[in-house]
């Protein structure tokens, strides 16, 4: 079986190329991965940073192991010194509808990103710490050019991104960034020398641990030191599903990913499918916007590492002279349980993934932005590439459709006879004008090349 090509896929060239160059240097997947989603914390802020948090699947190929590393967010409260103060509403259109959304102090979680960006690295990296993060310090020192897909989330999302110091980063002069012009983020050069000098550990008990603390308070959170201190990447259960053949490995999500694919009609051919995936893709409740991204990387030795990471919409609150802006994940409506105490993990619809082949060898690496549209990017990418016999670039870049209720949500260009076939069993089938970035952000690596979505501005290149 071929085997899969070594390289990148990432939602912005600046990223993808800081992993590549890290695996020309001789670094792992997992070094190029940390390496990579640094730069993303650079590149794609309107996406991600160093104040949110993740998860992390490796595949190693030696041993035909699969690890999820979980370092997402978790509840603060620890300290139990603090009561928070009420959220900020803003109003952010998505799908052409104002939701509205709480950022603000009391939204921080207890961020994991530079955690969790530390243990990849301990377990499976072989380059020195310092060595991998200096890629992104060095963008964070020259700024990186804002990709027009970006720069229409960033005007979705304005009222959350330019809400305090972000006004002055996002929105220079008054008026938003555009594509093609330069964001540049004063002080994370500072953030990412600091970090590759003293370890992860500078913001959970380090330097910066009480810049945080007092930083969330003083915008009315109640995050403290002992959230900080407390706090550990885990690893997490994967499971697996079949499809044609082929293994799919993942962690389980709120949107049950690994479920889903499990339950896939055997009957795979189009548009007899249409209906089945349908109904297995079916989601309940209100869309919400979900700002992730997403770093798959394969090795020359075939090991794999795929990471994908969120803000949320970010809470608008700044490590003063850092350039970090923090998580809103405790503002996700969506993502808040009943079970939500002081140290707990939150919930998150990411899955990073991988697919193994008969033979035990990788097949593809992925994962997707997008909230609860990951899951839809996910399959539908993964059918074409492993079902419907497309290259990467092609299964990520075809319309696909998500399901919300009763209704079918349709890109511009899905196949007629499928959505014939979903009007005739009863479905309400929306035909979108256009391919839109609501239908998620898919990055993947596999054996018929490497892509990123171009919805969000995403790239593949091979080593």
């Amino acid at each position: 079986m071929k085997s899969v090509a070594a390289g990148v896929a990432a939602s912005h060239p600046a990223t993808a190329r800081t992993g590549v160059r890290i695996l020309q240097a001789g670094g792992s997947a997992a070094d190029a991965a940390v390496g990579a989603v640094l730069a993303c914390c650079v590149a794609e802020t309107v996406y991600t940073g160093l104040g949110g948090g993740g998860f992390a699947t490796f595949f190693e190929a030696g041993t035909g192991k699969v690890t999820c590393l979980d370092f997402f967010v978790a509840v603060p409260g620890l300290d139990g010194d603090r009561k928070a103060e009420p959220m900020v509403a803003v109003e952010v259109f998505f799908g052409g509808l104002p939701q509205v959304y709480s950022i603000g102090g009391a939204s921080v979680a207890v961020p994991g990103v530079p955690a969790g960006l530390g243990e990849v690295h301990k377990r499976w990296g072989r380059l020195p710490w310092a060595e991998v993060v200096a890629p992104a310090a060095g963008l964070a020192r020259t700024g990186v050019l804002l990709p027009a897909a970006h720069a229409r989330t960033l005007e979705a999302c304005a009222p959350a991104l330019t809400y305090g110091e972000g006004a002055a980063l996002y929105a220079p002069g008054g008026q938003l960034l555009q594509g093609d012009e330069l964001l540049l983020l004063p002080g994370l050069a500072k953030a990412m020398d600091a970090m590759a000098a003293d370890g992860p550990d500078v913001f959970y008990t380090g330097e910066y641990a009480s810049v945080l603390v007092d930083t969330v308070r003083a915008a009315g959170g109640a995050l403290g030191l002992k959230d900080l201190a407390e706090y550990r990447v885990a690893e997490t259960p994967v499971d697996h599903a079949m499809l044609a053949g082929y293994r799919v490995h993942a962690r389980h999500d709120l949107n049950r990913t690994v479920d889903t694919i499990g339950a896939l009609p055997a009957d795979l051919s189009r548009p007899a499918r249409a209906v089945g995936v349908a109904s297995a893709l079916r989601n309940k409740g209100v869309q919400r916007l979900g700002d992730t991204t997403n770093v798959s990387v394969v090795d020359p030795e075939g090991n794999a590492c795929v990471i994908t990471t969120t803000l949320g919409l970010g809470a608008g609150v700044w490590l003063p002279g850092l350039g970090i802006n923090l998580n809103s994940m405790l503002g996700e409506g969506e993502l808040l349980t009943d079970d939500l105490l002081p140290g707990r993990r939150m919930s998150s619809y990411m899955c990073p993934l991988v697919v193994i082949g008969p033979d035990g060898g990788l097949t593809v690496a992925a994962g997707s932005a997008g909230a609860s549209r990951i899951r839809t990017a996910l399959v539908d990418t993964l059918l074409g590439v492993l079902v419907d016999d497309l290259s990467v670039p092609e299964a990520i870049a075809r319309p696909r459709f998500h399901v919300v209720e009763d209704t079918v949500h349709a890109e511009a260009g899905c196949p007629p006879a499928d959505l014939a076939a979903l009007a005739e069993a009863g479905w309400q089938v929306v035909e979108w004008p256009e391919v839109n970035h609501y239908f998620g952000g898919v990055t993947a690596v596999g054996q018929a090349g490497a892509a990123g979505d171009p919805r969000r501005g995403g790239v593949g290149l091979l080593l």
